[in-house]
């Protein structure tokens, strides 16, 4: 790996000692150990056939003479799975992991088999191997070799990453004392997806150090781009990036990035400045940037001083030295949950303008600035460098559009009233390893009941979301890692935090009065959807990615049935829709209450609409019939 300069009074360390060293002797992880992997694997097991019989990937069927939970699964050789799951919300699935069995083919007495002749049926013996799971349903998946092999590394990357997890798991009252950086790291990924942890492109040692469960502070080094590759966007205050880099860098530092281009007989003024991971530099800058290295028109930077922690998205990290300077949001072209992790270009160009757009909105709307409160964490600064030969070639798989750039977001704790915390909404799914749920912590801490707090959080969560649906034809993509919960210093929930706008903002195609103004800059990047799928956003983001597991959670941790969840949330929306009834045709138009809704798809985008296909666009979920809607009152 080559190294970033150095210089003798460098406030960072260099490159290399941002990676730990190869172990001179290989060693096995503590973490991959045969208990803690086997509970890892069962539950992964159980994942598996829930979310794919929701997916309609496989078709359990009723377990005869058994009772209503339990179900099996004939595989390709005859033998079948047997499991206890209950039919939840959405048509959805929970298996419980410990009674998945194996029972061989059933065998005609005196018929030869490969190693003698068959006298009996065996009995059904615990099974939780989701190895031999793919090995024995391989042709009832119907899926292809290429995709198949693929698959076995991001299990087995998942499976690793979850043993990591395990092995060092908090129990609840201690999770609930950390900050918010610190919390995410002790998150289980993506709900829905089972390879939710795959990144395909990251070796052992590269999630030792990188990976959101190794929790390793880490310094970044910068580059700097010549102006004639890179492009920089700053919202209203950060037009000049000068003012960008005195308020993220020290004198000191700023003062090392110019001098190191006067070393090389190069104007500072002519480049701009940003992060960069040091995989993406090694893996993929260094030898797809090589004639602009050789150029100089990049030129490699020292590190700043400042400690970062990677957050669940991996590619952001949080400032731990400095909190109140920006996210910084990077690309890493690796292949994780449905898409490379990289950075479009065009996003990144367009995110401040979105930013101010959508701060235009919640900014002269009194609803949501002041009782909703609710907090945008805008994308207020970007560096965009483009590759001079991928981005002239559009047929170009999407990867390669996305290899350098930098989105600098706000952080989140100066806008934290005194006694405020945040957490992301995927930490209300945790349980630790005593079984113990984090949202029955949180409530038992709040001193309300489980149904008041409830009510607590629909009320923090859905009026933002709902009003801008409603109001301005906008919709957010809440899901549990781009969605903020503050709560007040009893641990109750009080309003709510979004990021991610240039990613996960979606527009309506219906021509809306109050969409006309929107920039053109930001109409072209901002995806539009017909009126009726607009609120699948809030269905499968926040109910069917995030409520359709608290629900479940509720009903068995806490008390609360499923029924009066999906009541309390549906409740939330009605009372929303009577604080304005000028809004009744747009209720109509944006129905979220319909008796069904498409049922999206993230594991069959995997198995069989992208596989692990280049392409020249970026997937999105696949539709596969529709789902009951929890909301829906006959």
């Amino acid at each position: 790996m080559q190294n970033f300069p150095a210089a003798p009074d460098s406030p960072g360390p260099h490159l290399s000692d941002t990676v730990p060293p190869s172990p001179q002797h290989p060693c096995t992880p503590p973490e991959l150990n045969r208990p803690t992997w086997d509970f890892a694997a069962r539950r992964l097991l159980a994942k598996m056939l829930g979310e794919f019989a929701y997916e309609e990937i496989i078709t359990p069927v009723p377990a005869p003479a058994a009772s209503g939970d339990a179900w099996t699964l004939t595989l390709d050789d005859g033998s079948s799975l047997g499991f206890r799951a209950r039919r939840r919300s959405y048509g959805s699935w929970h298996v419980t992991p410990d009674t998945i069995t194996l029972t061989p083919q059933p065998a005609t007495s005196g018929a030869p088999t490969a190693s003698g002749p068959q006298t009996a049926s065996g009995a059904p013996t615990a099974f939780g191997d989701p190895y031999a799971f793919l090995i024995r349903a391989r042709t009832l998946l119907g899926l292809d070799g290429a995709t198949l092999g693929h698959l076995v590394r991001e299990l087995s990357a998942t499976l690793a990453a979850d043993a990591r997890i395990d092995h060092t798991a908090l129990t609840a009252d201690v999770l609930a004392d950390l900050d918010y950086a610190a919390l995410e790291g002790h998150q289980t990924g993506h709900p829905w997806l089972v390879l939710n942890k795959g990144r395909i492109g990251l070796s052992a040692s590269d999630t030792a150090a990188w990976a959101p469960e190794a929790r390793t502070p880490q310094r970044l080094p910068w580059l700097a781009a010549h102006t004639s590759l890179a492009h920089y966007r700053g919202t209203a205050g950060l037009e000049d990036p000068a003012r960008l880099y005195s308020a993220e860098l020290d004198p000191v530092t700023r003062t090392l990035f110019d001098r190191t281009l006067r070393d090389r007989g190069l104007d500072p003024l002519g480049y701009l400045y940003l992060p960069v991971h040091p995989w993406q530099w090694d893996e993929v800058l260094l030898p797809v940037f090589a004639p602009a290295l050789a150029a100089g028109t990049l030129v490699p930077l020292p590190a700043d001083p400042d400690l970062r922690l990677p957050q669940q998205s991996i590619r952001t990290f949080l400032n731990l030295t400095r909190p109140d300077r920006h996210s910084v949001k990077l690309p890493l072209s690796v292949l994780n949950t449905m898409v490379w992790r990289g950075l479009p270009s065009d996003l990144a160009l367009a995110a401040p303008a979105v930013t101010a757009w959508i701060h235009s909105l919640r900014d002269g709307d009194p609803f949501l600035r002041e009782e909703c409160g609710v907090i945008l964490l805008g994308e207020v600064a970007s560096v965009t460098v483009r590759h001079p030969v991928y981005d002239a070639l559009p047929e170009v798989p999407y990867q390669y559009k996305e290899l350098l750039g930098a989105i600098w977001r706000e952080p989140l704790t100066g806008h934290l009233a005194p006694g405020e915390r945040a957490r992301t909404l995927a930490s209300l799914l945790h349980t630790d390893p005593r079984g113990r749920s984090f949202t029955a912590e949180l409530v038992a801490r709040s001193g309300l009941t489980p149904t008041v707090w409830l009510q607590r959080l629909f009320a923090a969560l859905l009026p933002p979301l709902l009003r801008f649906l409603y109001r301005y034809g906008t919709v957010f993509s809440p899901h549990g890692e781009n969605t903020v919960v503050i709560f007040d210093e009893h641990d109750v929930p009080v309003r709510l935090a979004v990021k991610d706008f240039v990613d996960d903002v979606n527009i309506s195609a219906e021509p809306l009065p109050e969409l006309a103004t929107m920039p053109d800059e930001v109409r072209a990047v901002l995806l539009t959807e017909p009126a009726d799928f607009l609120p699948q956003f809030i269905h499968s983001g926040l109910f069917v990615g995030v409520f359709r597991y608290l629900s479940a959670l509720c009903e068995d941790r806490l008390g609360v049935p499923e029924d009066t969840f999906w009541s309390l949330v549906r409740a939330e929306i009605l009372r929303h829709q009577a604080r304005f009834p000028e809004l009744k045709e747009r209720y109509e138009l944006f129905d979220l209450l319909g008796e069904r809704i498409v049922r999206l798809c993230l594991n069959r985008n995997r198995l069989y609409e992208d596989g692990y296909r280049d392409r020249p666009d970026r997937p999105h979920a696949v539709r596969h019939g529709t789902v009951p809607n929890p909301l829906h009152r006959s």
